[in-house]
């Protein structure tokens, strides 16, 4: 499944230099991240597609753009080299997405932050497993580098892992899962003998509440035990998707949203180890001073700042 832009912030200016590791102001005790650092072409760039991709599918365009261009920044706030490289190869008009400085640096956050709490679990279990849920043209497990006693899987349709194929290396450790993420077969591929990482960036908002709990707590039952990080819209923002250029561009649909109170009833005894809206994200503190007052004011606004949430949790 893809990925999706987050809703509108405003538009960015380049955003500081991060540190060489994905540490922020707000996160002294971060674990490092090596970042992604493809070896430099030694034969012309060869352009794949033309990508016809549609509906939900289309939207991880939509993000590896953002991350593109985040990459393309002075100051990035994720430096995703891989992501640049790949929409440089592609043969897609990524102009009609519309996807300005504001979308690119709301992109890259979320996934800063989900690379984060990812990174943290691998460093308490420097032997788990990580499922990655609708993976799209995502370059998580090249920007975290994980040891070699990591197990790591990517799930999406069998046509995205095919883009995926061309366009990056699969280093020791890795297997892509070609098939639909509520397809209930895949499950077993995964071993049950180590804690699990379950990630899941801009998908569960595209699955029905019923597909997207019945997969959640398939995965959770056949785990050991684990974390699950994730992102999740409320009922307000699904409805309001219409808003959403992205949305409106790919001809997409969103079902599913809630709150914690939802996410708290996925499984008895899932606990909500952190959470945050998307203008509270910590991160965005980095940002310069003149953005931060529009985005504390857009967080005094109810309706606004329960509209998405990124969520770390223990099960």
């Amino acid at each position: 499944m893809a990925n999706l832009n987050l809703p509108n912030l405003p538009n960015l200016p380049n955003p500081p230099t991060p540190p060489d590791s994905i540490n922020s102001p707000n996160s002294p005790n971060s674990p490092k991240i090596s970042g992604p650092r493809p070896a430099p072409p030694s034969e012309p760039v060869r352009t794949i597609g033309p990508v016809r991709l549609t509906g939900a599918k289309e939207t991880l365009l939509a993000t590896l753009h953002g991350r593109a261009l985040d990459c393309r920044a002075r100051r990035p706030i994720l430096g995703d080299t891989m992501a640049l490289d790949a929409a440089r190869r592609l043969d897609y008009d990524f102009a009609r997405l519309r996807i300005g400085p504001g979308g690119a640096a709301a992109v890259a956050l979320r996934a800063r932050q989900l690379d984060l709490w990812t990174a943290r679990f691998l460093g308490e279990h420097p032997d788990a497993t990580v499922v990655h849920l609708g993976c799209g043209l995502d370059t998580r497990v090249h920007r975290l580098g994980p040891g070699p006693g990591v197990r790591w899987f990517d799930v999406d349709f069998p046509e995205v892992i095919d883009l995926r194929r061309q366009l990056f290396p699969e280093p020791p450790g890795y297997t892509a899962i070609p098939s639909s993420v509520t397809d209930p077969s895949w499950v077993d591929r995964i071993p049950t003998d180590r804690p699990t990482m379950i990630v899941a960036e801009g998908l569960l908002m595209y699955l029905t509440e019923r597909d997207g709990t019945a997969l959640l707590r398939r995965l959770m039952a056949h785990a050991p035990g684990g974390g699950l990080a994730f992102d999740f819209f409320s009922r307000f923002a699904v409805r309001a998707a219409r808003l959403n250029t992205v949305i409106v561009r790919t001809g997409s649909t969103l079902h599913w949203g809630g709150g914690p109170a939802d996410v708290a009833r996925l499984r008895p005894g899932l606990e909500i180890v952190e959470t945050f809206g998307a203008l509270e994200i910590p991160d965005i503190a980095r940002l310069p001073a003149r953005y931060r007052a529009p985005a504390r004011l857009a967080n005094l606004i109810p309706g606004i700042r329960e509209m998405y949430r990124l969520y770390n949790c223990r099960f």
